[in-house]
Parts: C-alpha cells; structure tokens; sequence
C-alpha cells in the first residue's frame, strides 16, 4: 500500500514535520499565577500530544504582551521568566520527536476576560485583575468593555512586542511561530471593516487594513531569521454581509507571504457575536482550499476533523498541506498513533512505553 498522505514528511525552511497530523491552539486558561508563566499543566497537555505521534504541537494563544492576553489566566511570552518555562515545555516535545509551534496572540478588545469555565462570564473588571482593553477604533465586542483606539505610536508597540515575542520564543527552543490574525483578536480587528473604522493609514482600504499584520511578519522574520518557519492564521470569513472574507483572505495571504509568511492555517469566525457558522464535519476545509488555490500558498486546514479517512482525503486531495486537529485530539491525544494502527502504517515513532498497543489489536 502507498504510504498515506497524512503520514509523509513536510518541510518548511529548516523543519521537516514527522507527518501532517498537527496540534491546533486551544486555550487551556490554566495559569495559576495570573503571571502568564506556563505550568505543569502545560506540559503534561502539550507533551502528551508529542508522545502521541503528533507532527506539530501549536501552544495555546500566547499573549505578546501582559494586555495581549485573552485572560489574566493566559500563558505568555513577554518575559523572561515565561521563556524559561516555555523551554522544558519544548524540550519534552522535542524529546518525543515532534516539532513545537508557539502562536503569537494579542487579544485587542477581546482581552481581559473571565475565563472560559468561569460563572462569570465577559470582561473582567480592572480590580479582579484586568486591564483597559485596545483595538483599531474604540467599539466594543457584544457586552464587554469600550476599548481604547490605538494611536500610531502604540500600533508601533505593538509590532516590537511581536517582534520580541518571537524572539524570545526562538530563545526557549520553538522551532517555528504563528501570527495570530483569526477569531476576532487584534489583527482580524484590524483586518475586518466591521471593527475598523480608522482614517489613518491603517484604516479603509484593504491594503490599509492589512498594514499591521504585514508590519508584524516582517519584524517577525527579521527577528527569527531565514531557517525558522513563520505561519498566520487568519479566519476567512466573519460570516456577516460586508465583513471579512475569503477573497480578502487570499489577498492578504499573498502580501503576507511576500512579507516572509510561509504556511496560512484557515479557521474562521470569531469577530462578531451575530455570525451564524455553519458547523459540520470538516466546515473550514473549502476555506482553506479556496486560499490555498488563490494565492499559490501553503494551507492547514482546521475545523471538526475526526478520523483518519477524513483527514487523509483533505490532505491527499490538495486541499491542505496539512490538519490541525483540536477536540478529537482533547478526545485522544494519541490519535496519530491510533491512526497508524488502523491505517495499518509503520511509522518509528512509537513510544516504547506503548509498543503493546502497536503490536496487539
């Protein structure tokens, strides 16, 4: 039998991914300090996708800087203290062979929140440890706090802690970053025409619009250098009449990649309380596949992918390089082991521990 798509080798610049069956970020809202340093729980989380089989591991989304978190519960990579403990976080995937990815995120008007389990629900007072929320134009996400509009000078601010966040994330071992731009955070404020109503140059256009995050990829790339990979992920579709879409997507995909962007991972939603996502086995794949085909660009596709067959078809098909895979990876995460089992794959990257579940039915 052929060797399955989603268990060949990827390489981009100086990394080669074991297989294309990849960790997407999701949140786990488990600092225990509110200091943004990762713990024991992310290690166990993030290392248990590594002994797992997976081919990349992407962090949760980590704040660029202490008002860029989504929750005072959020890890972060603007300190030092927070690199060091990123660093035995990434040694433990590296050990276990796979490849660890750390996403840059600024939540702009979606910060300073309860987190997600939490009774309370919307933006966290300044006195229960929350901060004054920014954004490209000072209007608020449905029931949270007004934000502030950023001025020029700190839209310049937020590129350097970008910049110094990849950095430091270089520093503790990640063998590639991704630009945050999707699910109503910072960037796709600023992407989108429903959140940005600025007059400046980083308002209006399309090209306006996407000022910042092609400023934030090439500070990025000039700061992680030539052999380090660097992705975007973008959600190409606010899924309301005159909002974002996939043709700006693409478009903005395009200038990324001349701005030294390499793979683009295409989720969807997030902006706007309103939108009405059509949710379904494998709902963001035709996204990804339009981006992919437009723009000549290197794709993840993401979104209620469950099973192997699914992901082989979504991969081998061209519609996607690769699969991040979030709740199904929750559900088990060893799931590319076990997809190797049932595909009947011989992979070398069984963990010792558990060649009984190899060897036997």
């Amino acid at each position: 039998m052929p060797q399955p798509a989603i268990f060949s080798t990827h390489t981009i610049r100086s990394v080669t991914f074991r297989n294309r069956l990849w960790v997407t970020p999701m949140c786990q809202y488990s600092v225990e300090r509110m200091d943004g340093v990762p713990t024991d729980w992310h290690l166990v989380h993030l290392g248990s996708f590594a002994s797992g089989g997976a081919g990349l591991i992407m962090t949760e989304a980590t704040g660029v800087s202490a008002v860029g978190r989504i929750s005072a519960e959020d890890t972060g990579i603007y300190n030092d203290e927070q690199r060091d403990a990123w660093r035995r976080i990434v040694d433990f995937i590296h050990s276990q062979g796979a490849a660890a990815g750390l996403q840059l995120g600024h939540a702009g008007r979606k910060a300073s929140v309860y987190r997600r389990w939490s009774p309370v629900q919307g933006t966290r007072p300044i006195d229960e440890h929350g901060w004054q929320t920014v954004a490209p134009s000072a209007i608020a996400y449905d029931g949270y706090d007004l934000p502030l509009e950023l001025t020029r000078d700190e839209i310049a601010g937020v590129v350097a802690d970008f910049a110094s966040a990849a950095g430091r994330a270089i520093e503790a071992g990640f063998d590639l970053v991704e630009v945050h731009a999707a699910h109503g955070y910072l960037l796709h404020q600023f992407l989108s025409p429903l959140s940005n109503l600025r007059t400046d140059e980083y308002g209006g256009s399309l090209e306006n619009r996407a000022r910042l995050l092609l400023e934030i990829v090439r500070a990025v790339r000039e700061t992680v250098g030539e052999t380090v990979p660097v992705f975007v992920r973008f959600s190409a579709s606010d899924y309301i009449e005159d909002g974002w879409d996939q043709e700006q997507t693409a478009t903005a995909a395009r200038w990324a990649k001349e701005a030294g962007a390499d793979l683009f991972d295409i989720s969807t939603g997030g902006l706007v309380a309103a939108e009405q996502i059509p949710f379904g086995p494998g709902f963001q794949v035709p996204f990804a596949d339009f981006v992919k085909r437009e723009s000549s660009v290197e794709v993840n596709a993401v979104g209620m992918i469950t099973d192997a067959a699914q992901a082989e078809q979504i991969v081998s098909s061209g519609q996607a390089d690769a699969v991040m895979m979030g709740r199904e990876m929750l559900r088990d995460p060893h799931f590319p082991l076990r997809a190797a089992h049932e595909l009947g794959v011989e992979i070398d990257y069984w963990p010792s521990q558990y060649l009984r579940a190899k060897w036997r039915p």
